[in-house]
């Protein structure tokens, strides 16, 4: 069944993506930083992700390589481009399969739902480097050089994710205190729970047909962020009030907490209705999404099990952030 590599696999979506290729009996091989924090039953490598050389070591063997990496986001700019680099070469040279867990934020303001041939038109520079990302991925793809896959998620949310619906939310459903949406409550919006996606990914390494297409993972269907606190208060016991993140507050924040200001970049995207079309993968696969309610609850047990990270919060505020974890 040939071996799988998991890059950036103590973040929220590789541990995912590693525990699901496991259960399906494959041979996983966890590469993180740190070599630590890996999901249980897989072999681990400590790397810099941005060593072609390194990683090709480790690759050795592969059939595919799963980018999951992140650098922190407040350094962003001068590692990312390198780290996919990185991988592609990787990959190419041991002639493994590369999935590339990707986020929308290269769309930019959209008007209806997001598909995968929308226009790339990224509003924050976090955006754009996605975007060329996707592209060096696609374009190794075109030239033969590795057979690629690209997975997105929309806004991410679940266990030991850390987004714009992470621990501020939850917490606020925890305690019963007020939960403050980061954009309008009554607006539509889809979002991807955490083990839909890194089910998705490893379908997509898997699937004959996924080679050299993007697919939007699966979302459930939409409901407001208003729905969306009322539901996490419901599955909690509380009654949460649904507060809004005023620009006045937002700036204040971007002033005191450095790594607030790169969260308060994607705030953009509740702005107005965030909706993405996941049609193209359910055909692929069959796969439908967790239901909100479901999520809901996975991620109030786990916040429970995991005081420490129950903290109440206006915006993203660990150093490394998106859910898609370190690399």
């Amino acid at each position: 069944m040939g071996i799988h590599v998991v890059v950036g696999a103590n973040g929220a979506t590789g541990s995912v993506v590693c525990r699901e290729l496991l259960a399906a009996g494959h041979t996983v091989r966890a590469v993180s930083r740190s070599g630590t924090g890996t999901p249980a039953g897989v072999d681990v490598a400590a790397a810099d992700a941005t060593d072609a050389a390194r990683m090709t070591e480790i690759c050795a063997g592969a059939t595919c390589v799963y980018h999951c990496a992140l650098p922190p986001m407040d350094s962003w700019l001068p590692t990312y481009v390198d780290l996919t680099r990185s991988l592609i070469i990787a990959a190419g040279n041991v002639g493994a399969r590369l999935v590339y867990a990707d986020d929308t934020w290269m769309y930019g303001k959209v008007d209806g739902p997001m598909r995968e041939d929308s226009p790339i038109r990224p509003v924050v520079y976090k955006g754009a480097l996605r975007a060329l990302a996707a592209e060096m991925i696609l374009s190794a793809h075109s030239r033969g050089q590795t057979e690629s896959t690209i997975g997105r998620a929309a806004e991410l949310y679940g266990p030991r994710v850390e987004s714009l619906l992470g621990a501020g939310l939850f917490t606020a459903g925890l305690t019963g205190r007020k939960a403050m949406w980061p954009g309008d409550p009554d607006l539509p919006m889809t979002a991807t729970f955490i083990g839909d996606f890194g089910r998705a990914l490893s379908d997509l390494g898997q699937h004959p047909g996924a080679a050299g297409q993007v697919f939007h993972v699966p979302v459930a269907p939409a409901i407001t962020g208003r729905e969306f606190i009322e539901t996490i208060g419901n599955v909690a016991g509380t009654s949460p009030k649904v507060g809004r993140l005023t620009p006045g507050l937002i700036r204040l924040l971007k002033l005191t907490a450095p790594i607030a200001r790169e969260g308060a970049e994607l705030l953009y995207q509740f702005e107005r209705p965030f909706l993405v079309d996941d049609n193209r993968f359910r055909e692929l696969s069959g796969r439908v999404a967790t239901s909100w309610e479901n999520g809901i609850r996975q991620t109030l047990t786990w916040y429970r099990a995991n005081p420490e990270r129950a903290r109440y919060r206006l915006l993203p505020g660990r150093p490394r952030q998106t859910g898609n974890g370190p690399d």
